[in-house]
């Protein structure tokens, strides 16, 4: 029999009288915990301590997914410190009845179990997942600028002690089913084409519970031990991030150090720091970022486009590695370049990469026999998007394209990595120059995240579209932008690496205090580490497109370089010299140096060249180019983006969650 509908649960009972509870948001691909799911839930809940059934089983109603989490679109509704306060509380609360039910109680995980659908999740008696790929849970709060605030501080570092409870909410980082299992946060797994429910209905007629928390994770709680882990995360997270830009790890680890050994105590510091870090301005803008990056996701979902084959031409550092990064996407990739002996070091990166990944052997060597050298190009022919990353020469890609429009299918997409050439300069020697696009990476490929979609006035929407749909297919953010000189993300940066080149010539300010001044604003590393990262070579190049004359004298201290053979990171040195992929600094260099007043000076051409991009209409919206300058360049996230930050006047950001 079934209880009245709610809009978004379903209530159902079966003949031995087991409560199957299913949440399915209405209206909504996902689930996610919103204000008006938990008022439903409060109901429910009310009704099971009236009338109680055998036992009671959560589950989703969406196909491999279970709950995402809160729903971050409310945030921003929250208007006060107090009302954030109030609504955790009531979540505390609703959360503790549920744990509190005097009867058997079990979920079962299937998809995505993310921040309060876990924190959900660990209120019941016994957990069961499915041991599928979909299958991840996490605590991703700290993404955006706070952490578990549904309970799950406090019932975390109760199930699997504190020291593991905290790694994986300092990191936000998901697990697996297994090892999720693994840490005691799963108690059952079950296989692909096993069955989750008759596991459920199993465990909740024989009264099953989570077996808790071993020795060593119980003494991690304990006072002594709690204290000694407490200063060395601190230590670890301050190493990655500034307590001043980001404060809610710290206030996390806080809060375990004076409370860990009492969940009570830290549900009430949940409740106060969660209600307070909310309303900060590193949350609103790392909640801001969140909402970007699903705009950017948005681009080409509606093409249909999906391929099977790539094909590159060009087995450079950004040829091979787009190779690469493809093939780890689940794509067989065919790569080409003149001999053998310039494919073989792309195919030595890429079997770094694929070790660092999928770490098995038979998985890495899955992925070593989709990464198909090509020095003939035969597999141009069979590919479903062709991306050319030769050299930055406008003949020479002139001709490839002109050979290749012969070769391909006429369906397949058509790119260029160009990070300079306009677009119609290139098409122009083809018969339909409207299906060029450009798919410009970013290096280093596998960790930068933007990929600008380049189109001018000719360019077919529907290659926009569908370009836009490969870049979502190999988990990479598409940004449109107009084919001009730079695009956007070169064009900023051009400005602002020029700005700190001339500082460090015309005033003889060191290096390091130049790239200091950068981090203290919240950038993850200043201008000059940057050229030295993307590549002398290549700084160089977009120097000498879009530099002008005022960029002549930096050109040829780029230049000097260049011929001596010092390309930055890739050749052991540029301006730093490279060890262990690390650039050397003297840090006793940036003493006496006023970091703030320079970290303004070094920025504003970069915030004028962002305002002139979004003028002279390169991408679409002053969104996109707060997304393509955080994701791009990696512009301070906490602050929301350049001209969001703008916008909110330049305010300082430094203490003022602690106000």
């Amino acid at each position: 029999m079934s209880k009245p509908p709610f809009t978004h649960w379903r209530l159902d009972y079966d003949l031995d009288k087991v409560c199957w509870l299913t949440l399915d948001r209405s209206g909504e691909t996902s689930n996610s915990l919103s204000r008006e799911v938990m008022l439903e839930l409060v109901e429910i809940v009310t009704e099971l301590e009236k009338n109680h059934p055998r036992g009671l089983v959560l589950q989703s109603g969406k196909n491999k997914s279970f709950i995402v989490g809160a729903d971050v679109r409310e945030f921003d509704q929250v208007s006060s410190v107090g009302e954030a306060e109030g609504f955790i509380r009531e979540v505390h609360d609703v959360f503790d009845r549920v744990e509190a039910l005097p009867f058997p109680t079990a979920v079962i995980i299937e998809g995505y179990c993310l921040g309060g659908g876990l924190e959900l999740a660990l209120c019941f008696d016994y957990r069961i997942a499915a041991n599928i790929e979909q299958t991840r849970l996490g605590f991703p709060e700290v993404k955006l600028g706070i952490y578990p605030g549904f309970g799950g501080s406090a019932r975390s570092t109760r199930q699997i002690g504190g020291f593991q409870a905290l790694q994986i909410m300092l990191t936000g980082r998901m697990l697996r089913a297994h090892q999720a299992k693994g840490l005691g946060l799963v108690d059952q797994l079950v296989g692909p084409h096993g069955g989750l429910r008759w596991a459920a209905r199993r465990a909740v007629l024989a009264g099953k519970k989570s077996r808790g928390p071993g020795l060593l994770a119980r003494l991690s709680n304990s006072g002594p031990a709690r204290k000694f882990l407490a200063g060395q995360m601190r230590k670890q997270t301050a190493a990655k991030a500034n307590p001043a830009h980001y404060p809610a790890p710290f206030e996390l680890i806080d809060a375990w150090e004076n409370h860990g050994n009492d969940p009570r105590s830290m549900l009430n510091e949940e409740a106060v720091r969660i209600a307070r870090l909310i309303n900060g301005d590193t949350s609103k803008g790392l909640r801001r970022v969140f909402r970007l990056m699903e705009g950017l996701k948005a681009h080409g979902k509606g093409a249909g486009f999906k391929a099977r084959r790539v094909h590159v031409i060009g087995a450079g550092v950004m040829g091979g590695d787009i190779a690469a990064w493809c093939v780890l996407q689940g794509l067989e990739v065919t790569l080409q370049d003149r001999e053998m002996q310039y494919i073989e070091p792309a195919v030595k990166r890429a079997k770094k990469l694929f070790s660092r990944r999928l770490k098995t052997p038979d998985r890495i060597a899955g992925a070593l026999s989709r990464l198909i050298p090509d020095v003939t190009g035969d597999g141009a022919a069979r590919a479903d998007v062709i991306i050319e990353a030769i050299f930055e020469n406008l003949e020479a890609k002139q001709e490839l394209f002109k050979l290749l429009e012969t070769r391909v299918k006429p369906e397949a997409i058509l790119a260029t990595n160009t990070s300079a050439i306009p677009l119609k300069d290139i098409a122009a020697v083809l018969d339909n120059p409207k299906r060029l696009i450009g798919l410009h990476f970013f290096n280093p490929v596998a960790k930068m995240p933007l990929v600008e979609v380049v189109h001018d006035s000719v360019t077919e929407a529907e290659e926009i579209d569908r370009g836009s749909a490969f870049c979502n297919q190999i988990n990479r953010f598409p940004l449109p932008v107009v084919s001009s000189p730079g695009f956007l993300v070169n064009r900023v940066l051009a400005q602002y690496m020029l700005k700190a080149f001339q500082i460090h010539r015309e005033r003889g300010i060191a290096k390091e205090a130049i790239d200091a001044a950068a981090e203290q604003f919240g950038m993850p590393m200043g201008p000059v580490e940057l050229a030295d990262t993307v590549g002398l070579d290549v700084g160089l190049g977009v120097m000498s497109t879009l530099g002008g004359e005022e960029a002549a004298a930096d050109a040829e201290v780029l230049k000097s370089y260049v011929d001596q053979g010092k390309l930055g990171k890739k050749s052991g040195e540029g301006f730093y010299l490279w060890k262990k992929g690390r650039a050397e600094k003297d840090r006793s260099a940036t003493e006496g140096i006023n970091l703030e007043s320079l970290g303004k000076e070094l920025l504003q051409p970069y915030f004028d060249e962002c305002q002139a991009c979004l003028a002279d209409g390169i991408v679409e919206d002053r969104d996109s180019v707060d997304a393509g300058m955080i994701f791009g360049t990696g512009f301070a996230p906490f602050r929301g983006g350049p001209l969001y930050y703008l916008e909110q006047g330049n305010k300082g950001q430094e203490g003022q969650e602690h106000e």
